[in-house]
């Protein structure tokens, strides 16, 4: 892998900064790619936090445990141009379940905290629900196809999502919430998969997932409003976000993101989402809170992570 991050695919560049550095025993140095945002996507946080999580737990052998949970809290916007310090506490290591505290830290503050909990393999009762019937993902238009056909017309907050290289692919079943400004059903169904080649290591597909199920989550959640995290005149961000995984992995592959939102209110929309692989096996559940009110310029920024969906 070249050292000069221009010459990167997109995918190296996002394992790159899934490939934390180590400090000192529980404690990582994880960095934002150069991608000209002012904050840093959620979706990053929570996979450095997990991958830092993952550092201290047995991922291999009989005694493996792999991630099972998660539940985080985002505190403070991120600044790319600093690294992020995360700080793991090995809060419990019992029989079969191991947990996790993860705190990430900037200009001496904490921006992320969350609970990551592993499991050890074991057999059990088995039901999932069944992925609902969409469009196959090569029936739908491709990013590159939406480029040529909408860039030009586009708002400059999506000139900008469109203009930068991606590690994950997003292909959605519909654009009407894009082209219309009426309300729309409260839910979402889109196909993701990386843009390049993703290790078989489970771990490694785990963090690559956490950073994926940030996105458009919270764009469900403005749905029946009408509006999008695009919206120059909304303050949009990710509250807390919270993932279940249920069964191996492969980003490699295209996965169905069925989302949904039951609520809004007080600021705040909340938005859930499940991951089918492309046969149908329930691979992952998610849930997130985020921030959406009328931007007051007058306002200083809250807590949150701003909607840099990468």
């Amino acid at each position: 892998m070249s050292d000069n991050n221009s010459e990167l695919t997109a995918v190296e560049e996002l394992l790159a900064i899934l490939d934390l550095e180590p400090l000192e025993r529980n404690l990582y140095r994880g960095r934002s790619p150069a991608t000209g945002w002012q904050r840093v996507f959620g979706g990053q946080v929570i996979g450095q936090a997990l991958v830092a999580a993952q550092r201290t737990v047995e991922n291999e052998g009989d005694d493996a445990r792999p991630v099972h949970s998660l539940h985080g809290y985002f505190l403070r916007p991120g600044d790319p141009s600093v690294p992020i310090i995360y700080e793991v506490d090995r809060i419990r290591d019992g029989g079969s379940f191991t947990t996790r505290r993860v705190i990430g830290i900037q200009h001496g503050k904490a921006i992320f905290s969350t609970s990551v909990s592993f499991h050890k393999r074991e057999e059990g009762l088995d039901y999932q629900m069944p992925m609902p019937d969409m469009p196959h993902p090569d029936t739908l238009a491709s990013e590159a196809e939406l480029k040529e056909k909408f860039m030009d017309h586009a708002p400059d907050g999506v000139k900008n999502y469109w203009k930068r290289k991606r590690a994950i692919e997003v292909r959605w079943t519909s654009l009407d919430h894009y082209l219309s400004r009426d309300p729309q059903p409260p839910h979402q169904h889109v196909w993701v998969r990386a843009t390049g080649p993703i290790p078989k290591d489970q771990a490694v597909q785990a963090a690559v997932l956490a950073y994926a199920s940030d996105m458009t989550l919270l764009d469900t959640a403005l749905f029946p409003h009408g509006r999008t995290v695009y919206d120059p005149d909304l303050q949009t961000a990710s509250l807390d976000h919270s993932l279940w995984f249920h069964r191996p992995i492969d980003m490699n592959e295209w996965l169905l993101f069925t989302q949904d939102t039951p609520n809004s209110n007080g600021g705040r929309g909340l938005s859930r989402g499940s991951l089918y692989s492309i046969d149908g096996t329930l691979v992952a559940s998610t849930a997130q809170e985020g921030l959406m009110r009328p931007r007051d310029p007058s306002h200083r920024a809250q807590s949150g992570m701003p909607k840099k969906q990468a």
